[in-house]
């Protein structure tokens, strides 16, 4: 039987004297849900579930997370085999494609990254328009948006294999450019074009931190690091954002209006916000002086407003497997170059403090990935608020894969989720003078 066939298995609901059947459908990793489709036909329920933290809303072939064991998987690969061997256009290829690609389509693939690499010089007056103090995260979805209206074609097209392929090279591509040209705009320094002789993480970098008056050498290492990030962040299962991709997919909206919505979703500080308030958190703690062993006495006082941003997983269980491979990237380095931070002897005390302490342990609270995160994009030189836009470059490539997987899916059905409302009851209408 194939996984996420039903099985023979049923789970029997009881209510008075009526009994429903529903299936059991079991995934590949032996994961087991019930088919509840028919509750409300059968019975008139609904199931209530707030922020759907039981609920499996598709079924996909894309990634496997077993919270417990501290697994992370792409299309069968574990998380760091892939941060170790694979660059990001290669990783990104397999989220969207399904398999690891040949040398032919990678070659082909990376030919057309950095042929559509530029972005239409309309677009630069809409970056000087933008206030300086915009956040890069609101640049960045209106300028994403804006990108699909320079192409309207792709919105009768995207369907089409080699339009699609088109679409989704321009996408990933295009996304560094316009996350490098929203920091230049924020500081005030010309836009650095795009290199073709560059890798995809070298050529971000350099249209970073290139200029006329700077002559960027790309550190080696850094390009390392940058690739790890983005791939350990380029898909996570369905979180908010992934979910909200496939919503707004659901209806039928084009490509660019789904991602725009992911890109909004992800800049909720309870979702890509959450690597930047970890490392907002290690500053405070640097700046203040306050004792590790103070701090962590403050962050498990509940009525202590202090938060220790960067632990816990409402996923994992055990270690996050991609906070294990930032750790290691961070010690190879900060032993092997001219980096120093004040941050990273504070970062690894907290954890032997956090993985020693009864209370964290009880509570399953381990660093994840963003605890680490954080300090690797500032050895870079990338400003705190440009963090959540980082994690959406990583995540652009899980976002499509999961709107494709939808879309050829001939069951997908438009997102519908139901309610139990709590409103008032009928009530007669009132004049307005009797009011």
């Amino acid at each position: 039987m194939r996984a996420g066939d039903s099985m023979s298995e049923k789970v029997k609901l009881i209510y008075g004297s009526h009994e429903y059947s529903y299936p059991v459908v079991t995934g590949t990793e032996n994961e087991k849900g019930v088919d509840i489709s028919s509750l409300r036909k059968d019975s008139g329920f609904v199931t209530m579930d707030y922020g759907y933290l039981n609920t499996g809303s598709t079924k996909s072939s894309i990634t496997f997370i077993d919270g417990e064991k501290g697994i992370l998987r792409y299309r069968g690969y574990n998380i760091e085999d892939l941060a170790e061997k694979a660059s990001f256009p290669e990783t990104a290829w397999l989220l969207i494609y399904g398999e690891l690609p040949t040398d032919e389509q990678l070659t082909a693939f990376r030919r057309l990254l950095t042929e559509n690499a530029l972005v239409h010089e309309n677009l630069q007056s809409f970056f000087r328009a933008m206030p300086p103090s915009a956040h890069p995260m609101g640049i960045l979805c209106s300028i994403m948006n804006a990108i699909g209206l320079f192409t309207p074609r792709f919105y009768d097209d995207e369907n089409k294999a080699d339009a699609f392929g088109l679409m989704v090279a321009s996408l990933i591509s295009k996304i560094r450019t316009v996350a490098a040209f929203a920091y230049k705009a924020s500081i005030g320094e010309p836009f650095v074009y795009p290199d073709a002789e560059k890798s995809y993480c070298a050529n971000f970098l350099n249209m970073m931190f290139s200029s006329k008056a700077r002559n960027y050498e790309v550190d080696p290492l850094l390009v390392k690091a940058l690739n790890a990030l983005l791939i350990v962040h380029a898909d996570h299962e369905q979180n908010c954002s992934t979910s909200t991709v496939r919503m707004v997919g659901s209806s039928h909206a084009n490509l660019y209006a789904s991602i725009c919505a992911g890109i909004c979703a992800l800049w909720g500080p309870l979702h890509g916000g959450a690597n930047q308030a970890a490392l907002e958190t290690l500053l405070q703690i640097q700046q203040s002086g306050i004792p590790l062993r103070d701090v962590m006495e403050r962050a498990k006082d509940k009525k202590d407003s202090f938060k220790l941003s960067g632990f816990g997983h409402r996923v994992y269980k055990s270690y996050d497997p991609r906070a294990k491979v930032l750790k290691n990237l961070m010690q190879e380095l900060f032993n092997h170059s001219h980096f120093s931070d004040p941050l990273l002897d504070i970062a690894f005390e907290l954890e032997q403090l956090a993985l020693s302490d009864e209370y964290f342990k009880e509570r399953n609270l381990y660093p994840n990935v963003d605890f680490y995160s954080g300090i690797l994009y500032r050895a870079m030189g990338i400003p705190a608020n440009m963090l959540t836009v980082m994690f959406a470059i990583g995540r652009l490539p899980g976002w499509i894969a999961h709107w494709k997987e939808m879309h050829d899916d001939p069951s997908s059905k438009i997102n519908r989720p139901r309610q139990i409302y709590t409103g008032p009851a009928e009530r007669a209408w009132i004049p307005l003078n009797n009011r």
